[in-house]
C-alpha cells in the first residue's frame, strides 16, 4: 500500500505492536488504537464494558496513558432495540470514567451483526515506549490475567458454559490492565524491556511476536500458566473452541519446540484467543521479582505469574518445557 513517510510516525505498519505511535514533541506523543467486536456475553452492559476494556488495552500495553476514546458501534435497527444499544454504550463509558478516558463522540452503522468498540487515544514519552519485540536475553516473562476466555465464552454461546464460570470469565475481561501498568510507571522505578497484552492470537501467537526482531528464544513453562478454575471443562472439548483457535496454531505452530505434539489437547491453552486479556511483561530477574510483590500487595485482583524466561538460545522461536 502506499504511504506518506513521516520522520514523526515513531511506530507504524512495519511492525505488529499494538498501536501507532506519533511524536508530537521531543517529550510527547500520541498512541492510537482501534478495536471492536461482535458480542462475547449474552448481556448488552457486559458486553460494552468488555469491549471498552479491550481496547483501551493497548495503550496500557504501551506503557501510555489513556486520555480519549471514540465509539465504534454496527446494529440492525429492526432487531437491536434502543434499549440494548443504550446499554452497550453505557457499560463502555463507565468503563472510560474508570480508565479517565473521555469518550468523545463516535460512529454508528447499520450492520447485520452487532459490533461494538472504541478507537482509543493516549499519551506517552517518546523514549519511554514499550515495544512488544524488544525482549531481552535473561527477562522473565509475567503474565497479569488467567487464560482461557475464548473456549468459555463459546461454550456459552452454545449454552453449555457453567454460570460460575462465566461470571468469571466476565470479572477477568472487564478488567482494565490500568493497576499494573501504573505501578511499572511509578517513578520510573521498573524498566520495561517489552510488553503487550494477550488478546485475539492467543498467548502462543502474541509470544512469537515477542520473539521477533532479536532472533531469541522464549522458554515457556507450561505448568505455570494460569488458567480459570474449571477450564479443563471447555478448553479440551473441540466443539468449544473458537474458529480462531485453529488459525492461531496454524500461524505459530512452526515456531514452537521442545520435542511436544503441540495438537494434543494438552496445549489447546496456548492458541485460544482472549478477549481483553492479561499483560506480558518482559523484565529484568530483579524487577519482576519486585513487580510481582507489589502487584499482590495493590488491589488488582489477580497476583501475577512467572510464566518463562528468554533464553540466550538464538532462534526466533518458543520452547515449551
Amino acid at each position: 500500500m502506499p504511504v506518506y513517510n513521516n520522520s514523526k510516525l515513531l511506530i507504524g505498519f512495519e511492525s505488529a505492536d499494538d498501536g501507532s505511535v506519533y511524536q508530537i514533541s521531543d517529550d510527547l506523543a500520541i498512541i492510537n488504537t482501534v478495536d471492536f467486536f461482535t458480542p462475547v456475553v449474552d448481556d448488552p452492559y457486559h458486553y460494552g464494558s468488555i469491549a471498552a476494556s479491550n481496547s483501551i488495552s493497548d495503550i496500557y500495553a504501551m506503557g501510555g496513558k489513556p486520555i480519549s476514546a471514540l465509539n465504534v458501534i454496527g446494529f440492525h435497527q429492526g432487531k437491536v432495540t434502543p434499549e440494548i444499544v443504550r446499554n452497550i454504550m453505557l457499560g463502555g463509558a463507565e468503563k472510560a470514567i474508570e480508565a479517565q478516558c473521555v469518550i468523545s463522540g463516535g460512529h454508528t452503522i447499520q450492520d447485520e451483526e452487532l459490533k461494538y468498540g472504541l478507537a482509543v487515544t493516549g499519551l506517552v514519552h517518546p523514549d519511554k515506549i514499550w515495544r512488544n519485540d524488544s525482549i531481552q536475553s535473561g527477562d522473565i516473562l509475567i503474565l497479569t490475567k488467567p487464560l482461557g476466555t475464548g473456549a468459555i465464552s463459546t461454550a456459552l454461546k452454545q449454552g453449555k458454559a457453567e454460570e460460575t464460570d462465566v461470571r468469571e470469565i466476565i470479572k477477568s475481561m472487564e478488567l482494565l490492565n490500568k493497576i499494573p501498568s501504573e505501578i511499572l510507571l511509578q517513578k520510573e522505578k521498573y524498566k520495561v524491556h517489552a510488553c503487550t497484552d494477550v488478546t485475539g492470537y492467543g498467548l502462543a501467537g502474541h509470544l512469537s511476536e515477542m520473539v521477533g526482531r532479536n532472533d531469541l528464544t522464549v522458554v515457556l513453562e507450561k505448568d505455570k500458566l494460569p488458567q480459570f478454575s474449571r477450564l479443563d471443562n471447555y478448553i479440551k472439548e473441540y466443539a468449544f473452541l473458537p474458529g480462531g483457535f485453529y488459525n492461531n496454531r496454524n500461524f505459530v505452530i512452526n515456531k514452537l519446540s521442545g520435542n511436544k505434539n503441540f495438537e494434543d489437547p494438552d496445549y489447546n491453552i496456548l492458541f485460544d484467543p482472549q478477549t481483553s486479556g492479561g499483560l506480558i511483561i518482559s523484565l529484568s530477574d530483579d524487577d519482576a521479582q519486585n513487580f510481582l510483590k507489589e502487584l499482590s500487595q495493590s488491589s488488582y485482583p489477580f497476583e501475577g505469574w512467572q510464566i518463562g524466561y528468554v533464553s540466550g538460545e538464538r532462534g526466533n522461536k518458543i520452547k515449551v518445557i
